[in-house]
C-alpha cells in the first residue's frame, strides 16, 4: 500500500462523514480532549500513565506495547518467512494446523478463511477447541507424512495448546518414528517451558515471538503471520498496508487519524450507554468480528465497563434493537447489498449511530488489525481502565485446574444433578435459583433492557448448529429486544469470556453442553479430551456464579440437534407467554 492509500484512510473516514446523530457533539468534546492531552504522542512515545495512574501497573503496561512497532520489525523477517514456507511447500506437504488459543489462533482464522486456499499451497486448518470429536475428525482427515502442525502458547503454559501438541506428537510418532518431530514448529516467548519440550521432541523449527506483545495483540507477529505465509498468503503485502494504516495512526491530532479517532468515538458512545459494537461485515471477511471479539472484549471488559462486540447477528427491524447500540459497517471492494443498506438506512433514521469504514479486499486485512489494536487501546483510555491485562480469564481457569485435579484423583468429574428439565433437556441452576422446567424461563424472566444474552456452545461446531444457534438467537432478539452472542467452548473463554465476568453486569447466560458420542484420551495425561471439556465448561460456570451473573446450564443430552430443537421450542413458548411481548 502506498502513502497515497494511508492518506485515504484519513480522508475517507472523518466524525463529520459518519452518522453519529445526537451523540455527534459529545464525540467531537471527546476527540478535542485527547487532543489537548496529546493522547497520539503520548501514546507513540509509550506513555503508560495514559491508562492508569498505578505505577505498578504503568511498569506492566509499558512491558506490553511491542505491538505498537512489530509491523516495521517483521518487515526484517518476511525474507525468513519466505524461505520457511518454501522449504515447507518443496516437502509436498498438503496441510499446515495451527493449533492456540484466543489471539495466538484467531488471526490466523481470519485470514484462512478471508484468503481461501491458495493454489499450490496447503490447506489451514485452525484447531481453538477441546471438542474430542473435532479433534478426532481433523485427525482422519489428515496424512501425517504430508501434514504441519504449529502448537503456538505465549506462555507455552496454556492448556489447550498442550494437549493438542501431546496428541498429535503422539500421532506423528506412532506413524512415523522417531521423525515426527519434524513435522511439528512452536511459536511462543523467549523463557516458555515449551522451548526445551519442542527441542526434546526434535521439532523442525522453534520460533520466538516478542515478549512484549500480549496475545489479543499480536496478529502481526509470528503468531498470525507464519501461518499465513506456509499457506501461500503475502504477509509482506499484509505489512505493507498495515505499516501504512500506523503511519496514518502516527500523525498528530485525533480528528483524522483512523485508529484513535475510531477507539475516541467507541468509548464516549460507550460511556453514553451505547456499550454493544454491533458489526456488519462482508462474507468474505465475516470472522473478523471473531478476532474483534477477542480484542475489545478481552480488552475492555473489567471493572463492570467495556464495549461488547456483536458479531454475526443478522441485521434487523429498529424495532428490534433498544438505545444501548452502535452499528459499524466494514464496507469491501464486494459492495453491500441492497437490503442491507436499506436496513442500516433505517436504523440510522431511528437514531442508532453507524460508523462506516473502508476494507477494499482481504489484503487490507493487515491494516485492519492494526486499527483496531490503536482503536482498542483509545476505548481503553477513555474508559479509564488497562486494556492489556485479563484479570477474570485466570479465574475460571484456576476452577477448571481444581475440576481436574480430582480426576486425578478420582478418575473422574466430581458428580452434579440437574435441578429441573424437560423432555431431553437437562438443566443446571445456581444455588436458590428457580427448579424444574421453569428454570428457563425464570432467567429470562431476568432480561431487561440493556441487557444482553450469550449462548455459550460447548458443542461440535458445524454449519447445522450454526444455523440453528443463529435462529434461537435472533428469536431471543426479536422477542426480548436485547443483543445476543453466540460463542463456542472454549474459544470464547479466551476472548469474551473475560468480559462475561469482568465487564458490566448486564449478561445472561445459557450454557450449552452435550454428551460426547466420541471421546479420545490426552497423552500423559488421566483425563480425555472429553473430560477437559467438560471442566472447562463447569470451571466458567462455577466462575459466573462466583460473580453472581444470571446462568443456566442446560445438557442437550446425547443428540445435539434435537436438543437444540427443543430448547427453541421451549424458548419461542416463552416468548409467545411473556407478558411485554
Amino acid at each position: 500500500m502506498t502513502n497515497t492509500a494511508a492518506i485515504r484512510y484519513r480522508m475517507h473516514e472523518s466524525i463529520e462523514g459518519w452518522d453519529l446523530g445526537s451523540y455527534a457533539g459529545s464525540v467531537g468534546r471527546r476527540v478535542r480532549r485527547l487532543e489537548s492531552d496529546e493522547f497520539v504522542e503520548r501514546l507513540w512515545e509509550r506513555d503508560a500513565s495514559l491508562w492508569i495512574s498505578d505505577p505498578g501497573i504503568q511498569s506492566m503496561i509499558a512491558g506490553a506495547l511491542g505491538w505498537l512497532s512489530v509491523g516495521t520489525e517483521m518487515v526484517s523477517r518476511v525474507a525468513e518467512l519466505d524461505s520457511f514456507a518454501a522449504e515447507v511447500q518443496a516437502d509436498g506437504t498438503t496441510d499446515v494446523v495451527h493449533m492456540g488459543m484466543g489471539g495466538s489462533s484467531l488471526a490466523p482464522l481470519v485470514l484462512g478463511r478471508a484468503f481461501g486456499a491458495q493454489d499450490g499451497w496447503p490447506r489451514l486448518h485452525v484447531l481453538d477447541t477441546t471438542d474430542p470429536a473435532t479433534v478426532l475428525g481433523l485427525d482422519e482427515a489428515l496424512d501425517p507424512d504430508r501434514s504441519l502442525f504449529i502448537e503456538a502458547s505465549k506462555s507455552g503454559t496454556t492448556a489447550e495448546p498442550l494437549a493438542f501438541g501431546a496428541y498429535f506428537y503422539d500421532r506423528l510418532t506412532s506413524a512415523l518414528g522417531s521423525g515426527g518431530g519434524r513435522h511439528m514448529v512452536t511459536i511462543t516467548d523467549p523463557g516458555s517451558p515449551l522451548i526445551g519440550e519442542s527441542e526434546a521432541r526434535g521439532f523442525r523449527r522453534i520460533v520466538l515471538n516478542f515478549a512484549d506483545i500480549g496475545g489479543r495483540f499480536s496478529a502481526l507477529s509470528f503468531f498470525g503471520l507464519l501461518p499465513a505465509r506456509l499457506v501461500g498468503i503475502d504477509v509482506g503485502d499484509l505489512l505493507h498496508r498495515a505499516n501504512a494504516m500506523a503511519t496514518a495512526c502516527r500523525e498528530p491530532g485525533v480528528a483524522g487519524n483512523p485508529g484513535v479517532m475510531l477507539g475516541a468515538a467507541l468509548g464516549e458512545l460507550a460511556l453514553q450507554g451505547r456499550d454493544k459494537l454491533t458489526l456488519v461485515t462482508p462474507p468474505s471477511i465475516a470472522t473478523f468480528g471473531m478476532w474483534l471479539e477477542q480484542l475489545i472484549a478481552e480488552s475492555t471488559g473489567k471493572e463492570g465497563k467495556g464495549v461488547l462486540p456483536i458479531a454475526g447477528e443478522s441485521l434487523g427491524a429498529p424495532s428490534a434493537y433498544g438505545d444501548d447500540r452502535v452499528f459499524v459497517a466494514l464496507d469491501s471492494d464486494e459492495g453491500t447489498d441492497a437490503d442491507a443498506e436499506a436496513r442500516l438506512a433505517a436504523l440510522v433514521a431511528a437514531g442508532h449511530p453507524l460508523i462506516r469504514l473502508s476494507v477494499g479486499s482481504p489484503a487490507d486485512m493487515g491494516a485492519e488489525f492494526f486499527r483496531w489494536e490503536i482503536a482498542t487501546a483509545t476505548i481503553g483510555a477513555v474508559l479509564g481502565i488497562n486494556p492489556f491485562d485479563q484479570p477474570n480469564v485466570q479465574q475460571s481457569k484456576d476452577i477448571t485446574n481444581r475440576l481436574l485435579a480430582a480426576v486425578r484423583e478420582t478418575g473422574t468429574l466430581p458428580p452434579s444433578e440437574p435441578t429441573g428439565g424437560s423432555g431431553v433437556l437437562s438443566f443446571y441452576g445456581h444455588d436458590g435459583a428457580e427448579a424444574g422446567v421453569r428454570a428457563l424461563d425464570a432467567l429470562l424472566d431476568t432480561v431487561a433492557a440493556g441487557d444482553y444474552v450469550a449462548l455459550q456452545a460447548y458443542l461440535t461446531e458445524s454449519d447445522a448448529v450454526d444455523a440453528a444457534l443463529g435462529s434461537i438467537r435472533l428469536r431471543l432478539r426479536d422477542g426480548l429486544g436485547v443483543a445476543t452472542t453466540v460463542g463456542y467452548g472454549p474459544r470464547f473463554l479466551h476472548s469474551t469470556g473475560q468480559f462475561h465476568k469482568g465487564g458490566p453486569d448486564s449478561g445472561v447466560f445459557l450454557q450449552l453442553t452435550v454428551d460426547d458420542v466420541r471421546d479420545v484420551a490426552i497423552p500423559g495425561q488421566p483425563y480425555s479430551f472429553g473430560d477437559l471439556k467438560q471442566a472447562q465448561a463447569l470451571g466458567d460456570l462455577e466462575a459466573l456464579w462466583q460473580g453472581d451473573r444470571r446462568a443456566l446450564r442446560i445438557h442437550l443430552g446425547p443428540d445435539t440437534g434435537a436438543g437444540l430443537a427443543a430448547l427453541s421450542d421451549l424458548v419461542q413458548a416463552y416468548l409467545d407467554t411473556r407478558p411485554d411481548v
